[in-house]
């Protein structure tokens, strides 16, 4: 593997320029494409083989214009007025013959003839049927509906409601992780040059990767939230990866080795941890295809294609870009003076010293964070969650004013049948039955096909949408409503509520098989690198307790609400339903590369003849300013989608960059040394028969040094 970078760094130094401007050719062709012939990403979550997803589908094909988008318009009287005055209610009458308008809209109706007006007869919802889904309104479509807001200059107060923002937007604000970024490169450095090229060559890789996705859109669905989250990881990894491979290389220059092998080396043995690193990122998030689930396998794919973009940049561009710098990259020749050992030195040492109190200690406090964990809650988003004084905010607010929380999310219960006045039957004998459940406000009907063979019921539960007595109403539905069904009738429940328990439902059975071959797959990649089977385990277990800590704070933050106004989160709540699954992948992901970075250099000196104390001191004390700084610089770039008003991007930005932080400073850099130097050579012992059996790849570089001499004239 050494050898083989060794060339490909050699080969970026010699074609320097062709490399360049085939890189540039490239960002230039996916952008004009991207503009081109680029699609629009997608709102919608398809669960397929659930019972929520089944009834939807059901809906589709038998009442299209009850799957359709179903948006409301809250309005509310004047000050001193109701609805039902002739002034007001003539008001209303025109907002609904303006709504009627719009595109796509095929049906309207008033809170009169819905009869969907408060007790105090002030609040009124109208109802807002689409031909299309909401993930097909296009921005058009969003902003036509929007404008309806205010009543068109009459007295009456007009809140649009019941539909997503669509695409999260990045703001300037959010390019404040990169401006860290930045920052930190400068400090580590001491170069602008060295900086610049590092960041220059991570955005280039990004704005490849970004282009390419969004190309891909014209054929295949992605998430609204896959580009933002593949833009995140983009620009973290591949600042990172870019980091590392520049350090090694300045490192060496300063000892005193010529530039161009300068390159070709650290290519070969930083680039070795980059490619390891980069490949366990690309299995963790691939493998949330294993889920399936339609929507995370096309963000897992989005993001793992744009890490493999920051690694084929880390590996052929970056090269090229330091052999353009060449000695303008901020390096000193080192002195034949004894150095004074630098902070990571130090730090290593005082691990090794005080490494059983440590690892105590660490294990202790990561302990206490992972506690909040145990009260976790999984929900879909919902308008509850929007931005403080948004139109989706203020109308699920005065909704739930007027006609409780329940009213925000209605549950369906789609009756199909072969037989018009048997499905007729048992819908009202379904009715019968819902009104006696707990926590049912009102049940009313949703519409019926002309055979009378699909009927739809419309359930208002008492409870918000993600509230724990709302589910408790969709499991007694789904208990005891299907057994009222015959002759081969059936009755399924879907709505928000519903879509949410099936979403965390599957999401928690996948758990398992997915956790079991990523961790393999990653397992066996770094038993490759490492040739050992005590080093991955210990990684493994690593992850284990930066994920445990990292979701208790996260739960602690956001659905328990410490802190949470600091971060423009109002109204705290459950975490949206697949958020652990990508946290799961993404961290994993995360953590191995640290485990790489600072491993692979402690390996590389204890290969070298270094006693395993020794080795693992040499090996943090290198490595410790270069894993900090990454670590800063990607928990900056995540942090920096905390100003995202959209709740899953917030959400998802937090939790990695405290799971970074977490997983680098408290795990890697500590608990991780200590364990090395409490299992000495065990930790790096390999059994001869698994020895004979595995390829070597040679991460460390010791095949470079054989021919040292033959070098030194180069």
């Amino acid at each position: 593997m050494a050898n083989l970078l060794y060339r490909l760094g050699r080969l970026a130094v010699r074609r320097r320029r062709r490399i360049a401007a085939l890189w540039a050719l490239l960002l230039v062709v996916l952008g004009v494409g991207a503009l081109t012939l680029g699609g629009k990403t997608v709102d919608q979550f398809d669960i397929p083989g659930t019972e929520s997803q089944q009834a939807l589908d059901d809906l589709h094909n038998d009442l299209p214009a009850a799957a359709g988008a179903s948006l409301t318009i809250v309005v509310r009287a004047p000050a001193g007025a109701k609805l039902a005055d002739a002034a007001v209610k003539k008001q209303v009458v025109a907002l609904v013959a303006r709504a009627g308008e719009l595109p796509d809209v095929v049906a309207v109706v008033d809170p009169y003839a819905s009869g969907r007006i408060d007790r105090a007869g002030t609040v009124g919802l109208v109802a807002v049927q689409y031909a299309k889904g909401e993930a097909d309104l296009t921005a058009d479509d969003r902003a036509a509906f929007d404008a309806l807001a205010g009543g068109g200059g009459t007295t009456l107060r007009v809140v649009p409601g019941g539909v997503s923002g669509g695409a999260p937007e990045l703001g300037a604000l959010d390019a404040v992780g990169v401006v860290i970024a930045a920052a930190v490169l400068v400090l580590t450095f001491g170069s602008l040059v060295a900086a610049g090229m590092t960041l220059l060559s991570a955005l280039l890789g990004v704005g490849v990767g970004m282009c390419g996705l969004l190309l891909v859109t014209a054929t295949v669905d992605v998430s609204s939230s896959a580009p933002i989250l593949a833009l995140m990881l983009g620009l973290a990894v591949g600042i990172d990866y870019s980091l590392f491979i520049t350090s090694r290389h300045r490192a060496q220059v300063r000892d005193g080795m010529a530039i161009d092998e300068s390159i070709a080396r650290a290519t070969a043995t930083a680039g070795s941890a980059v490619l390891f690193a980069g490949a366990t990122v690309v299995v963790a998030l691939a493998g949330l295809g294993l889920v399936g689930v339609p929507f995370l396998t096309a963000m897992g794919l989005a993001a793992a294609g744009t890490v493999l973009t920051a690694v084929a940049v880390a590996l052929t561009l970056l090269p090229a870009m330091l052999a353009f710098a060449g000695g303008r990259i901020g390096v000193r020749r080192a002195s034949h003076r004894r150095p004074e050992p630098g902070f990571g030195f130090r730090w290593a040492h005082g691990v090794v010293r005080f490494r059983v109190p440590l690892l105590i200690v660490g294990v202790g406090v990561l302990a206490v964070l992972t506690i909040p964990t145990h009260d976790l809650r999984l929900a879909l988003p919902t308008n509850g969650t929007a931005p403080d004084g948004s139109h989706q905010r203020v109308a699920y607010d005065l909704t739930s004013a007027a006609f409780g929380e329940g009213a925000n999310g209605p549950l369906l219960v789609v009756i199909r049948g072969s037989r018009g006045d048997a499905v007729s039957a048992l819908t009202a004998r379904i009715t019968a039955a819902a009104r006696k459940l707990p926590d049912v406000a009102a049940v009313s009907p949703g519409g019926a096909t002309p055979a009378g063979t699909t009927s739809l019921l419309v359930v208002v539960p008492k409870s918000g949408p993600t509230a724990e007595a709302t589910y408790a109403l969709v499991r007694t539905m789904r208990d005891a409503l299907p057994p009222l069904a015959t002759n081969g009738s059936s009755v399924r429940v879907t709505g928000a509520t519903a879509v949410g328990i099936d979403v965390s439902e599957k999401l928690t059975a996948a758990l398992p098989e997915y956790l079991g071959v990523v961790i393999g797959l990653s397992f066996l990649l770094l038993l490759l690198a490492f040739r050992s089977i005590l080093v991955p385990l210990k990684a493994t277990l690593g992850f284990l307790l930066t994920v445990g800590a990292t979701f208790g704070v996260v739960v602690a933050v956001f659905q328990w609400g410490w802190g949470s106004s600091l971060l423009g989160v109002d109204r705290p709540g459950p975490l949206v339903s697949f958020l652990p699954i990508i946290m799961l992948g993404i961290l994993f992901g995360l953590a191995m590369d640290y485990e790489v970075f600072i491993v692979s250099r402690v390996r590389e000196e204890f290969v070298h003849g270094l006693s395993p104390r020794a080795a693992t001191i040499e090996g943090v004390g290198h490595g410790a300013r270069v894993v900090t700084a990454a670590a800063l610089i990607m928990s900056a770039v995540f942090g920096g989608f905390v100003l995202v008003e959209d709740p899953i991007i917030k959400t998802i930005g937090f939790g990695l960059a405290v799971g970074v932080l977490i997983d680098a400073f408290v795990v890697r850099m500590t608990l991780v040394p200590a364990v090395l130097t409490l299992m000495g050579r065990m930790a790096w012992a390999f059994p001869r028969w698994l020895d004979r059996a595995t390829p070597h790849v040679d991460i460390e570089g010791a095949e470079l040094r054989v021919p040292e001499k033959e070098l030194a004239g180069v």
